[in-house]
């Protein structure tokens, strides 16, 4: 009896404790399903809505610039040639050296055009000695004359004071003298004057001669920079005439003033004026100055359809160099009262370009977009949205259309300095 006593109540506290389990796990089941309810419940209510940093489109007025990429190029840039063919004796200069007006870079040797100088120079001493000769002829035969004139002249008198008493052949050869003398005179002057012609073209030719002795000498013709050197001592250089192309000696480049040489596009091209300024900003070294326009060619290259523009900039210290390049910005005028829009609100791709824009109801809409001018900070609406409307601004790639979002005003500026 008492085996089954304790076997009943063995079974019923198994009972008991199965069912006090049974109502804890039930228990915690549905405390588990009404949090995750309520949780959802907080979740939809406490879920944070993006903000998108947005700015109304209006009507500005955009001050329009353009960036292009310039070159700086020497003010003077030559290739020195020799004028006579000869050897070089000595080269004074080597590449980089620095040079100034009339400084002798290198001298030539030759043999022959020295031996063509004396020559001229002798002839120049002779001719001078032929003129000395002949003003000697020329005071003889006036000497000469002076006496037959006399003569002639007293024996006529005489014979006309007593007729008869000289005899006719005797007047005869004083008149006939005295003609002869005066034509002596006369050749002696020819002789005189043609000794004087032959002493100016003596002196030409030594003159010519002695020019072509100067050209020996290489000689820089501007305070610049050897950029090149062809030739060493030995080397033997042919003469650079318009008949032939001799190789150069050195090439000097005037660098302490570059031009900055720019290739403005047709479309801003009619507006450039000489005087006007522009902002450079050299890559290389850094540098950030302003320059005027000095120079431009007034024409269009039709292959580019680009009209080249010249900046020149003092160069004092050599510190630019020939072949850097800078980016130059070149004011394009401004246009008023046009419908923009920030930089940043533009989306290009596609072959279209388009905005996000946040409507009344603050969802994003995808609107498909025209545009004109450009500055550094905005861009002209030409058709595709009104005066008004809202777009975002900025990190485009986080937002989709329908998304609801807070929108947060942003300023915009449209003058800027650098335009398409």
């Amino acid at each position: 009896m008492q085996v089954r006593r304790w076997h009943k109540l063995l079974v019923l506290g198994l009972v008991v404790v199965c069912l006090v389990i049974a109502a804890v796990v039930v228990k915690r089941a549905r405390a588990g399903s009404r949090g995750s309810a309520a949780g959802k419940e907080t979740g939809a209510g406490d879920e944070r809505v993006p903000y998108a940093t947005v700015a109304t489109a209006k009507r500005e007025t955009i001050a329009t610039s353009l960036s292009i990429a310039g070159q700086f190029i020497p003010y003077q840039n030559v290739e020195l040639h020799a004028k006579v063919a000869g050897y070089i004796r000595h080269i004074d200069v080597d590449i980089g050296d620095r040079v100034h007006q009339g400084q002798v870079l290198a001298v030539l040797e030759v043999p022959e055009l020295v031996a063509q100088v004396d020559e001229a120079k002798a002839a120049v001493h002779h001719a001078e000695e032929e003129i000395a000769r002949a003003q000697s002829d020329v005071s003889r035969a006036e000497a000469d004359h002076v006496a037959l004139n006399a003569n002639a002249t007293r024996l006529l008198n005489t014979d006309k004071a007593r007729p008869g008493l000289i005899a006719q052949q005797e007047l005869d050869d004083a008149t006939a003298k005295d003609r002869a003398s005066a034509a002596q005179v006369d050749a002696a002057k020819s002789a005189l004057s043609a000794a004087r012609q032959q002493l100016a073209a003596a002196k030409a030719n030594h003159q010519h001669y002695s020019a072509l002795s100067d050209y020996t000498r290489i000689i820089a013709p501007y305070d610049g920079v050897v950029t090149w050197r062809f030739s060493d001592t030995g080397s033997l250089v042919q003469a650079g005439t318009s008949s032939t192309s001799g190789a150069p000696v050195v090439t000097v480049a005037q660098i302490n003033v570059l031009r900055l040489r720019i290739p403005v596009p047709e479309s801003i091209a009619a507006v450039v004026k000489i005087g006007d300024s522009a902002d450079i900003h050299v890559q290389a070294t850094g540098e950030r100055f302003t320059g005027k326009i000095a120079r431009f060619t007034n024409s269009l290259d039709t292959s580019t359809r680009t009209m080249q523009v010249e900046i020149d900039v003092p160069n004092p210290t050599y510190r630019l160099q020939p072949g850097m390049y800078a980016n130059v910005q070149l004011s394009a005028g401004s246009r008023p009262n046009i419908l923009a829009v920030p930089i940043e609100a533009i989306r290009r791709g596609d072959n279209k370009t388009s905005v996000l824009i946040v409507d009344s109801q603050n969802r994003v809409q995808s609107r498909e977009v025209q545009t004109g001018v450009q500055s550094s900070s905005a861009v002209e609406i030409v058709a595709g949205l009104s005066p008004g409307e809202r777009v975002i601004v900025g990190n485009l790639g986080s937002y989709q259309p329908g998304e609801l979002v807070q929108p947060k005003e942003a300023a915009l500026s449209a003058k800027g300095a650098d335009s398409e």
